[in-house]
C-alpha cells in the first residue's frame, strides 16, 4: 500500500497537456471477463484521511480496449451510485460505450463498498406525504440496518472515491485523468475536479447532480419545478394533439381530481419523457391508475442510500424534513414536490454521521464539458449550469431527459466525441434536440 501511495505522488508530478498519455508500460493484472473484456481490482486505503491505519478496500475495474489511434485511458462511471460492471453480462449494455472505445481504452469503475451485500435490506422508502410516525419508524429501522451492516458505516463518500480515482489513474500509468461521469458519476467528477484539477486531461459530465449547494430544500427545488413544468408541457401537448385521450379536457383539472400520493410519486420522475404521455393520459382518461401504482420491489440490501447520505447529508430531525417538504409543495404543488421525497424527506434519518462529505463550491477547472437535459427532473438543467459555471467549463443544453449520451442522443454524442478526442468544445449557442 505504501508503494501505491508513493506511485500516486510520483505520477502526480508528470503533468502533460491535452487528453493525456500513458507513462508506464506496467499496470494491474487484467483477466478475461464478459466475453472479450478485461477485469481487475485495485486496493486502496479504507480511509484516505488516515491511510496509515492499514485497512484497505478493493475497487473493481473493467476495460474495453481501444479500437484505433489510442489517445490513452478514459475512466467511466455510469452512475447510481451502484455497481455497473455486472451489467456488462447483459446483452447490449456494452454497446452504449462502443463509440468511446474508438479512441480510448475505456475503464469502468464501480465505487468502493457498493459490492457489499448487507445481512438485511434497507428500510422501505418513506411514503409521501411525510408523517411523524413513519419518519420515526424509518429512523429506527435505518439505525438498525447500519448497526447490522458494518460496511454501511464505511467511507463511501465522493471525497474518498475521488482519491480512489486518482489511484486508478496512477496505477494505469496515466499522467492525467480523462473522465466520463453520468448521473451520480458526476458527483465523483466534481470532487475530483476540486481536489485534483491540475491532473484532469478532459472531463465530460452528463446529467449533473449538483454537489455545491448546501441547502437541501433549495437543491431539490430545481427538480421539483422541472417536474411541474413537465406536467404543464403534457397538458399543452394534449390540448394540441387530437390523439391524446384527454384532448378537449382540462388536463390539469383532471389530474387534480385523480392524483393520489402513489400516482404522484410514480409519475414525478417519468413525466419528463414525452413518449410516456400517450399511455399516461390514456390511463387517466380511463380512470385506471393501476399501472401507475408502485409494485413491490425486490429487497435492496445494497448501500446506495448510505453512499448518498454521506455526500448529501440532510438535516435528520422531523420538523426540518417536514418543513422542506412543505417548501417543495409550495414551489411545485401538483407533482414536483414528490420528485425527491426519498432524498429530502428523511431518508438519511438514523444513519451514522461518519465521513460526511458536505456540499461546497468548486474552484475553476475549465477542462470540462457539461450536458443536462432540459426536461430532466432527476438531475435538472440548473444543476448542470451551476456546476459548469463554477468550473468555468463548457455547457451544452439539450432537450430531453436523463443520461443524454448513454441514451443515444446523436447530437450530444457528436459534441462529446469532438471534445474528448480533439479538445473542441461546442460553439456558443449550440443546443441539442431530444432526438439528436
Amino acid at each position: 500500500m505504501k508503494a501505491l501511495l508513493k506511485r500516486v505522488t510520483a505520477v502526480a508530478a508528470l503533468l502533460v497537456t491535452g487528453a493525456g498519455t500513458a507513462t508506464a508500460a506496467s499496470g494491474p493484472a487484467w483477466r478475461d471477463c464478459y466475453d472479450g473484456l478485461s477485469c481487475t481490482e485495485i486496493e486502496v486505503p479504507d480511509d484516505w484521511d488516515h491511510p496509515a491505519g492499514g485497512a484497505t478496500v478493493t475497487v473493481p475495474l473493467l476495460r474495453i480496449p481501444a479500437c484505433d489511434r489510442k489517445l490513452g485511458t478514459l475512466l467511466v462511471n455510469p452512475g447510481g451510485p451502484a455497481q455497473s460492471i455486472p451489467l456488462f453480462a447483459v446483452p447490449g449494455y456494452r454497446d452504449q460505450f462502443t463509440d468511446l472505445a474508438a479512441r480510448f481504452d475505456v475503464v469502468v469503475f464501480d465505487p468502493r463498498g457498493l459490492d457489499v451485500t448487507c445481512p438485511a435490506p434497507t428500510p422501505a422508502p418513506l411514503p409521501v406525504p411525510l408523517t411523524r410516525s413513519a419518519y420515526d419508524a424509518y429512523a429506527v429501522a435505518n439505525a438498525k440496518f447500519a448497526a447490522d451492516c458494518p460496511a454501511a458505516r464505511g467511507r463511501l463518500g465522493a471525497d474518498q472515491v475521488a482519491r480512489d480515482m486518482d489511484a486508478i489513474r496512477a496505477r494505469l500509468g496515466e499522467s492525467r485523468l480523462n473522465y466520463f461521469g453520468s448521473s451520480y458519476g458526476t458527483v465523483y467528477g466534481q470532487e475530483y475536479a476540486a481536489r485534483f484539477g491540475s491532473r484532469v486531461g478532459r472531463m465530460y459530465l452528463d446529467s449533473v447532480l449538483d454537489h455545491t449547494r448546501p441547502d437541501p430544500a433549495a437543491w431539490a427545488r430545481d427538480g421539483a419545478v422541472t417536474a411541474e413544468r413537465n406536467l404543464v408541457r403534457m397538458a399543452r401537448w394534449c390540448a394540441a394533439d387530437a390523439g391524446c385521450a384527454l384532448h378537449g379536457h382540462d388536463v390539469l383539472a383532471v389530474w387534480d381530481g385523480l392524483a393520489t400520493p402513489e400516482v404522484v410519486a410514480w409519475a414525478a420522475a417519468r413525466i419528463g419523457d414525452d413518449r410516456s404521455w400517450p399511455a399516461l393520459t390514456a390511463a387517466i382518461a380511463a380512470g385506471d391508475t393501476s399501472a401507475m401504482t408502485p409494485r413491490p420491489a425486490p429487497p435492496d440490501a445494497r448501500l446506495a442510500r448510505s453512499a448518498f447520505c454521506t455526500d448529501f447529508p440532510e438535516p435528520r430531525v422531523f420538523p426540518v424534513a417536514e418543513r422542506m417538504e412543505a417548501e417543495l409543495r409550495a414551489a411545485a404543488p401538483r407533482l414536483g414536490w414528490a420528485v425527491h421525497p426519498w432524498r429530502v424527506a428523511g431518508q438519511c434519518a438514523g444513519l451514522p454521521r461518519i465521513g460526511l462529505n458536505r456540499p461546497e463550491g468548486l474552484p475553476p477547472m475549465p477542462r470540462v464539458l457539461v450536458v443536462n437535459g432540459d426536461d430532466d427532473p432527476l438531475t435538472p438543467a440548473e444543476h448542470g449550469r451551476r456546476v459548469a459555471g463554477q468550473l468555468h467549463g463548457g455547457y451544452l443544453p439539450s432537450a430531453g431527459g436523463h443520461a443524454q449520451y448513454l441514451k443515444g442522443n446523436a447530437c450530444v454524442r457528436g459534441h462529446v466525441h469532438r471534445w474528448l478526442w480533439d479538445g473542441e468544445l461546442p460553439p456558443a449557442g449550440a443546443h441539442c434536440g431530444s432526438a439528436g
